[in-house]
C-alpha cells in the first residue's frame, strides 16, 4: 500500500500533541480528519504469539487510494493502545484533541479509530464534552488487519462517506459500524466477535450507509453538552447481585468515590445489604445513582419495600433513565466536575430521555 503514498502530498503538522499529515490536494472535495487512537483496526497477528498487537505505523493500515476519492485526509496517531486500557483521563486529552482540530474551517469534520471494548463509552465521553459541532463518527473493527475479511478498510470508508454527507447532520458523536449509523447515547456492543455487534435496540439506528450514500432513520432529539473539565471525580460502579452483602460499595466509600452508580435489578431495586450500604454513602454526601442491568427499559422507582426503586428514592439516591451504567458513570463524574452538589440539580442530568 505505501507505493500509492508517492501521488499523494505530505503536510506534517505539530500541535495538539499529535502530528498529522495531509493526503490528497483536490480542491473539488472536502477535507476530513481521521484521528488514530488504537484498537483492533490498526493491529496485526504476531507470527510469533499468534495474538493480535498494535503495529507502529497505524497510518499504513488505514489509508488507501479509496479514500481520496471520498475526501482529501488529514491523519494522525493520537495513541495506539487496546481499548481495554482506556481512561477517562485519556478521553478527556482526546475530546481537546478533536475540537482543536476542528477548529480548522477547512475540516468538514473528523473520523476517531478506537478499539470496540470501550468504544461506546468513548463516544459518549466525546458527545458530552465536545463543542464542536461537526460530524464526528468513531469507528473501529471486530477483526484484525491480518485477517483477510478485515472489517476495519469498509467501516473507515463508511465513516468517512457518512461525515462528508449533507444527510448526516445534527447528530452528535456517532457509533458507525458495519454500515450502521448509532447514537452514542444509547448503542451497546452486544456481541464479542461478530462485525455486528453494535446495535441500537428499541430506540433504533439513525441511519444506514449503503452504496456512498446515507440513509437517514432517525434525528437526535436529546443532548446535553458538558464543559471539559482538567480533572474528574472519582466516580466507581457497582453491580448489585442476588446475595451481595454491600461489602463493594462500602469499599468505594472507604476510598474515597465522590459518586458510585450502582447496576440493580429490573426497574431499579437493591437487596437490603446493599440498600444500607448506598443509605451510608448517601449520608456521608456521596452522590449515587441507580441504573438497571435490564438491557431495555429505564429504571422506574416503584416498588417501596426497603431496596425498592422508591425508597432509594427517598434517601436521596438518583435514578438514571435509559443509558446504561458505564455510561452513567461517565455522565456523573462530568456532572459532578461542574459543581452540580444537590441532587435535583444532579437528578435533571440523567431525567434526558
Amino acid at each position: 500500500m505505501v507505493k500509492y503514498f508517492i501521488f499523494f502530498i505530505f503536510l506534517f503538522e505539530a500541535g495538539f500533541g499529535v502530528d498529522f499529515k495531509t493526503f490528497g490536494n483536490d480542491p473539488n472535495l472536502p477535507t476530513v480528519a481521521i484521528i488514530m487512537a488504537g484498537g483492533t483496526i490498526v493491529q496485526k497477528v504476531d507470527p510469533k504469539t499468534g495474538a493480535s498487537v498494535p503495529q507502529s505505523n497505524g497510518e499504513e493500515l488505514l489509508m488507501s487510494p479509496e479514500l481520496l476519492k471520498i475526501a482529501n485526509i488529514k491523519i494522525g496517531e493520537f495513541s495506539n493502545i487496546d481499548s481495554s486500557q482506556m481512561t477517562p483521563a485519556i478521553w478527556l486529552s482526546l475530546s481537546d484533541v478533536v475540537d482543536e482540530v476542528l477548529q480548522d474551517p477547512t475540516i468538514k469534520g473528523a473520523v476517531i479509530t478506537h478499539g470496540t471494548d470501550t468504544m461506546t463509552e468513548a463516544a459518549y465521553f466525546l458527545d458530552l464534552t465536545l463543542k464542536t459541532n461537526k460530524p464526528v463518527a468513531m469507528t473501529g473493527a471486530m477483526r484484525s488487519a491480518s485477517d483477510p475479511y478485515s472489517d476495519g478498510p469498509f467501516n473507515l470508508l463508511n465513516a468517512i462517506v457518512q461525515v462528508v454527507s449533507d444527510n448526516a447532520k445534527d447528530w452528535g458523536v456517532t457509533v458507525t459500524m458495519n454500515q450502521y449509523i448509532n447514537s452514542s447515547r444509547i448503542v451497546e456492543k452486544t456481541q464479542t466477535t461478530n462485525v455486528q455487534s453494535f446495535q441500537s435496540g428499541e430506540k433504533g439506528y439513525l441511519g444506514y450507509i449503503f452504496n456512498y450514500e446515507v440513509f437517514r432513520f432517525n434525528d437526535r432529539l436529546y443532548r446535553i453538552r458538558l464543559p471539559l473539565p482538567k480533572v474528574l471525580p472519582r466516580v466507581d460502579l457497582v453491580q448489585d447481585f442476588a446475595g451481595s452483602d454491600g461489602s463493594f460499595i462500602m469499599h468505594a466509600i472507604e476510598r474515597g468515590a465522590k459518586g458510585i452508580v450502582v447496576e440493580s435489578f429490573g426497574a431499579g431495586n437493591v437487596n437490603l445489604p446493599v440498600f444500607e450500604a448506598i443509605e451510608k454513602a448517601i449520608d456521608k454526601g456521596i452522590f449515587v445513582v441507580i441504573t438497571t442491568s435490564v438491557p431495555y427499559g429505564s429504571v422506574f422507582p416503584v416498588y417501596g419495600v426497603k431496596g425498592g426503586g422508591k425508597s432509594l428514592q427517598d434517601i436521596g439516591a438518583c435514578v438514571c433513565g435509559n443509558i446504561s451504567a458505564a455510561k452513567s458513570r461517565i455522565l456523573l463524574m462530568l456532572a459532578l466536575s461542574q459543581k452540580a452538589d444537590d441532587r435535583v440539580k444532579l437528578q435533571g442530568y440523567f431525567d434526558i430521555p
